[in-house]
């Protein structure tokens, strides 16, 4: 939750406009109401829904799959290659630099990564 919030404050100051959810059900129910973000930064650790069942709703509806999608984690167990229901998700640990998340984010949104 803090540094969710700590890192959308950094990310808003580099010029990004940022939304962030309390959970996965707020995130879907945000996309669903708006036009699709250039990016999502995804938790997995979320109460409601997590970033697993987040993600798999997002892949299977089209119009979300092909969103650019960012795994953002703390937890080391976790390789975004590995884990199937993730998707080719880039993934980054919540230890990294601003600089790191902002490059991946830069270039998720370049590439259209999906």
């Amino acid at each position: 939750h803090d540094v969710r919030e700590a890192f959308a404050d950094l990310l808003e100051y580099a010029g990004w406009t940022v939304v962030h959810a309390p959970d996965g059900q707020a995130a879907l129910d945000w996309l669903a109401a708006n036009p699709p973000p250039a990016a999502i930064l995804l938790d997995l650790k979320m109460p409601r829904c997590d970033g697993y069942e987040f993600r798999a709703r997002q892949l299977a509806d089209r119009r979300w799959r092909d969103l650019p999608t960012v795994i953002f984690t703390a937890d080391a167990n976790v390789d975004g290659g590995a884990v199937p229901d993730l998707g080719a998700a880039p993934l980054i640990r919540k230890s990294a630099s601003f600089a790191q998340l902002s490059a991946i984010l830069d270039a998720v949104v370049a590439r259209g990564e999906r």
